[in-house]
């Protein structure tokens, strides 16, 4: 199902302007007004406000304020009214005029040292490639402007580059981290009471949250957003964050509700152009969920809407891959394999040339370029403060030299050349440590690399072939009337093996792109994976227990987080096959420095002995090795069994 993205616009907002009465009417005060500058950058917050509101209003004030800005010569309205300009494109689809404007407004600010416009023109080129697809040069955009509100210090405008790196974690997957920077970004929209900016956030936080199965959190988040976005008249995010509401209810099996706040996210006033994309989108999501209710004739008829908006915003083809993979799925059931297999193959044209390798590369090349830029300056900044202290040092020495006199001449001669020396010393030796530690970040740098290359290769390579497979298997069910119910549960047994194994790769690289795991993650991973053990079988009673003993705050390495989880996976795997057990538990103690790990069950048990020890097993034993673990199982016939794992 299509995400929807609430993109950030840096901009000057009015706090108070929240209906178009008042707006037009702070117009006829801005028309009266004697001072010029005053005038214009009025002209400008009004015409941004009518954006949202009433674009066709808004371009009309945006033409007048140039022409008073260009009559008065005010260099600054004239750039800041073209990045409006930019703004009022961008959001109607314009994007080649956009593009335009927004380049407009950044040679000019350059020209004049308009700082706070470049920054603006920055992140809204950085948007303008978003919205194409175009990943690499959007984070290059983004990451500029981040290091240029640093260097100001402005604490409010980095929120928007917070909001808009996340963006770009969500694209790749990586909702933990993505979370990280719209919660950062949420915390300083709070402080500053930023209604409009507060809106964006909740919305991608929803987004992430559902993205973790955490549905029930993300409804409340959307929940919340709607309210922001009534009160702050963000009719940009309102429609979004419906349409992702509707997504959260759809996963929920809640289909009835989720219908109708689709529904509720196309109904937009004939004014307001600004949402196609998002129109777009919610139609291709009325297509799968009225597929997934086995009503493809339906499905279709919201199909041939959102192909008839593509046709009037041809702009819009480049996003439209989903809503072509649905229809595809609508024609299967119907059994019109021609035209399924025709929009299959413009699905996958369109997927690949958005989703390309190079993407996913230049992503993770931008972000250990910014860290490494930053890491390098500190460096600096340290060796500076080193220096300063050894000359203050040598300072004060050649001062108490000169109160030995004449007589001491010789001695002091020594003595000036043993402490050169030494200083000497002191300098090759500092040296040398900070050239071990650029080695080692250089190190770091490298192995973050390599892992963000081996994670992305795993999830776009091997991962969308395994889903690819799932497809298929699901297109053949759809597509064909098999009725060989030893085939069907041949292609089912395998659907579900592919999707274990789906599970089994997000695990893996959920720890290849972290150096260390907190104890609060992994416990996260192992009460998810005992909530799938319950479904798996109904009948078990499970219970997972952490001792109030145990430091909540301490962390592990990935290898140790990852090699605990399979063990505990492999435990409880076996115990729901071998044991035929009614309850299961897994507790976790702490004893001094060492984490306690006991999963039990009150099975048929087996003697340790003679039981045949399989794959399973000694997995586990040499994972436990691999930690510097130590491994027990203890176990007797119809008492249960006991695995127990200190790290």
């Amino acid at each position: 199902m299509k995400l929807k993205y609430a993109l950030s616009i840096l901009v000057v907002w009015f706090s108070n302007l929240s209906s178009s009465q008042n707006l037009d009417s702070l117009l006829t005060v801005a028309r009266t007004t004697k001072d010029d500058s005053t005038k214009i950058r009025m002209f400008n917050k009004i015409a941004f406000s009518y954006i949202f509101n009433d674009t066709d209003k808004a371009i009309r004030i945006i033409k007048e304020g140039k022409s008073l800005a260009n009559k008065a010569e005010f260099n600054f309205g004239i750039a800041e009214l073209t990045n409006t300009h930019g703004i009022y494109m961008d959001i109607t689809g314009q994007s080649d005029s956009a593009n335009y404007y927004f380049s407009k407004a950044l040679k000019l600010s350059r020209e004049h040292n308009f700082k706070n416009i470049e920054v603006m023109c920055i992140n809204n080129l950085g948007m303008f490639h978003w919205n194409r697809g175009e990943f690499d040069e959007a984070l290059r955009y983004f990451f500029d402007a981040l290091k240029m509100n640093d260097i100001d210090k402005d604490e409010k405008g980095r929120s928007v580059y917070l909001n808009n790196i996340g963006l770009i974690y969500q694209e790749m997957n990586l909702n933990e981290k993505a979370l990280e920077y719209h919660r950062e970004a949420l915390e300083i929209r709070e402080k500053f009471n930023l209604e409009k900016d507060q809106v964006t956030s909740l919305n991608n936080i929803g987004i992430n949250l559902k993205e973790l199965g955490r549905i029930d959190e993300a409804i409340q988040t959307y929940k919340e957003g709607l309210v922001i976005a009534k009160h702050s008249n963000n009719l940009i995010d309102y429609y979004k964050i419906l349409d992702n509401l509707a997504n959260a209810y759809n996963l929920n099996g809640e289909f009835d509700l989720a219908i109708s706040y689709y529904l509720k996210a196309l109904d937009t006033s004939s004014n307001f152009d600004a949402s196609n994309q998002n129109k777009l989108t919610t139609y291709s999501n009325l297509v799968s969920l009225y597929n997934e209710i086995n009503q493809p004739k339906v499905a279709l008829k919201y199909a041939e809407k959102g192909f008839d908006l593509i046709k009037k915003y041809p702009h819009n083809e480049a996003v439209s891959y989903d809503l072509n993979l649905h229809t595809a799925e609508s024609h299967y059931m119907l059994r019109n394999f021609k035209k399924a297999r025709s929009y299959t193959k413009q699905f996958i044209s369109l997927k690949d040339s958005i989703f390309s390798e190079k993407n996913a590369q230049a992503v993770a090349d931008l972000e250990i370029k910014y860290d490494s830029e930053k890491k390098e300056k500190e460096i600096l900044k340290q060796r500076a403060n080193l220096a300063e202290k050894e000359l203050i040092i040598q300072k004060k020495n050649y001062q108490m030299y000169g109160l030995f006199g004449l007589a001491f001449i010789l001695a002091l001669i020594g003595y000036l050349f043993y402490n050169q020396q030494k200083l000497k010393n002191k300098q090759l030796q500092k040296e040398n440590e900070l050239k071990d530690a650029l080695i080692k970040i250089e190190t770091q740098n490298r192995l973050q690399e390599q892992r963000l290359r081996i994670s992305r290769d795993l999830h776009d390579n091997i991962g969308a072939q395994l889903t690819f497979i799932i497809s298929s298997i699901d297109n053949l069910k759809y597509g064909f009337d098999i009725k060989d119910e030893k085939l069907t549960a041949k292609l089912n047994k395998i659907s579900a093996f592919t999707s274990e194994t789906i599970y089994e790769l997000r695990d893996t690289i959920w720890a290849m792109n972290k150096n260390e795991i907190t104890f609060e993650d992994l416990q996260t991973r192992i009460s998810n994976y005992i909530d799938k053990a319950h479904v798996y079988d109904g009948n078990i009673k499970f219970s997972f227990v952490v001792d109030d003993s145990v430091n909540l705050q301490r962390t592990l390495t990935s290898v140790e987080g990852m090699n605990i989880h399979r063990i505990i996976q492999e435990a409880i795997h076996n115990s729901l096959k071998h044991a035929s057990s009614t309850n299961i538990k897994v507790r976790i103690t702490q004893l001094k420095n060492q984490l306690k790990f006991t999963i039990s069950d009150n099975g048929k048990g087996f003697h340790i002995a003679t039981a045949k020890k399989g794959n399973g097993l000694n997995n586990m034993n040499k994972r436990a090795k691999n930690i510097g673990g130590e491994l027990a199982i203890v176990s007797e016939e119809n008492k249960g069994t006991e695995v127990i794992l200190k790290v």
